[in-house]
């Protein structure tokens, strides 16, 4: 696990190459595998391959998203605010869980943030990914996931890296 959180990093260059359909079921149910507060699993999992919905959710923010056009597949993370007051917490939670199985596999990853951004001057990030994906008005879209086979290698992190002065003993 260790080696894994130092090997993940954002990956933003993907080959042209599907990811393999076994592959995508692992990172699936390991999201599924994750915890929630008083297990209300509120998260819903939005899986495209689609090219087309690829490059429109390319544009879903003006900064930040436009290198997913080139992802052979994306996922939104979504939650029902109904199903628990702490849904961002328990969809980033299985959200992270998803990138490092996919990094266990050789499979890079990028979060996009969606909640709180804008897609334009009239409408948010977040609406017009559930316009695009026909996802229920009450529920929340977290981020978009990114995966794909890496085109870019990016070296892991080192103890150098670490901001140890952020940890506080008292």
């Amino acid at each position: 696990m260790e080696q894994l959180l130092k090997n993940r990093r954002s990956i933003r260059k993907y080959l042209p190459e599907k990811i393999k359909k076994d592959q995508i079921i692992r990172i699936l149910k390991a999201g599924l595998y994750a915890p929630s507060s008083k297990n209300s699993k509120p998260w819903e999992i939005y899986v495209t391959e689609n090219k087309e919905k690829i490059n429109l959710l390319a544009t879903s923010k003006p900064t930040g998203a436009a290198f997913i056009k080139d992802a052979p597949l994306v996922m939104a993370i979504v939650a029902d605010p109904n199903k628990s007051v702490v849904w961002i917490e328990d969809a980033s939670i299985m959200a992270t869980i998803m990138q490092l199985v996919a990094e266990e596999l050789s499979i890079g990853s990028c979060w996009i943030q969606i909640r709180k951004r804008e897609h334009d001057e009239f409408i948010s990030a977040e609406e017009y990914v559930k316009k695009l994906l026909s996802i229920d008005s009450h529920k929340k879209v977290l981020c978009l996931i990114s995966f794909g086979y890496p085109d870019e290698k990016k070296k892991a992190y080192t103890d150098n890296d670490l901001l140890t002065k952020r940890i506080i003993w008292r």
